[in-house]
């Protein structure tokens, strides 16, 4: 069973990685920062259609300020989805602004609606961490997944990632007679891996959502991380493998039935050879973030000389030892797979 030690730590952006977000486009001018959402006037608790606590509060702003917010964050989601053209706002208006009280860094997300069809979209506002920045950007690279997430000073922007929630999904649809449980048994091994290679933390099945696709003859299934808090940060090699998250069971169990040894192996290969394509192809990229990562620090010490030591021991590879930072411990990673 994966336990995490306790509340992890807001790690500020560094000049590294802020100089790797300027050179790759993720640095911009936005016209609204997270400290100025805080002056809302009032709260309420927002529930969801079964009336249960969603533990985000909708929030109100007073009426002078109300108007200038809400355009300011239209314009961050003209910038975040069409790259700056004001011209996609005029038929937006904010719906709702809630704020998540109980998150790591309190995000709010914002709700916003086309008045024309009543087709609607979220985006998140967030205090910059660092480890959730090197998250994000670390998931762009190497997953099957692109992100979108801008970053201006001490405010991150981030895209909403659709998909059932990975509870929700084991609570309503694991039973369910259309599943693959094949399929899906055997994307949660892939996934598995992914987070083991990158070293993404605790993805327990409230971080991650399940992306169904319907094809002409099967389904297809993609589990995706939505929670990078938890990137580089704990000093356990099982808090990075999802599979010792007793939240995640119902999945666990799937691949128990369904997966032999010897598939498990083959979709590990598989998901490695992957891995090692995207830093290939990826390699400006990758080693410039690694880079930053390399002078960054974004774990307390004791973390990082107990995960060296249980790679070291997991991979029969000594070079771990020689790791005095995440970023270099990482870098060992990821060179693992382009053996």
């Amino acid at each position: 069973m994966a336990l995490i030690s306790k509340k992890k730590q807001v790690y500020p952006i560094s000049d590294g990685l802020r100089a790797y977000l300027e050179k790759y486009g993720r640095e911009v001018n936005i016209p609204i920062h997270y400290d100025e959402l805080l002056r809302y006037k009032d709260s309420i608790a927002l529930y969801d259609s079964k009336d249960h606590d969603t533990l985000w509060e909708t929030v109100f702003y007073e009426q002078n300020d109300r108007e200038e917010i809400h355009q300011s964050v239209k314009r961050i989601y003209a910038i975040l989805k069409a790259g700056g053209d004001s011209s996609v706002m005029e038929h937006l208006y904010v719906d709702r602004i809630d704020l998540c009280i109980y998150g790591n860094t309190q995000p709010f997300r914002i709700r916003i609606v086309n008045r024309i069809n009543d087709n609607f979209d979220y985006f998140y506002i967030k205090n910059a961490d660092a480890s959730r920045v090197y998250g994000l950007e670390l998931e762009h690279l190497l997953s099957p997944n692109r992100i979108s997430y801008l970053v201006h000073k001490n405010t991150l922007i981030e895209e909403h990632i659709a998909g059932i929630p990975g509870d929700k999904f084991m609570q309503l649809y694991i039973n369910d007679q259309n599943l693959n449980p094949i399929r899906l048994a055997k994307e949660f091994v892939k996934f598995n891996e992914r987070c083991f290679v990158r070293l993404l933390g605790d993805m327990h099945s409230a971080n991650f959502v399940i992306d169904v696709t319907p094809d002409f003859e099967e389904t297809h299934y993609r589990i995706r991380a939505i929670d990078f808090d938890q990137q580089s940060y704990e000093g356990k090699k099982s808090i990075y493998l999802p599979q010792y998250f007793k939240e995640n069971n119902a999945l666990i169990e799937l691949g128990m039935k369904y997966i032999t040894p010897e598939s498990m192996r083959q979709y590990q290969k598989e998901e490695r050879a992957l891995i090692a394509f995207r830093v290939k192809s990826s390699q400006h990229e990758i080693d410039g973030i690694l880079q930053a990562m390399e002078k960054d620090v974004i774990a307390p010490s004791e973390n990082v000389f107990n995960l060296r030591k249980e790679l070291a021991r997991h991979y029969k590879n000594q070079k771990f030892m020689t790791c005095t930072n995440m970023g270099q411990i990482l870098r060992v990673s990821l060179e693992q797979v382009l053996r």
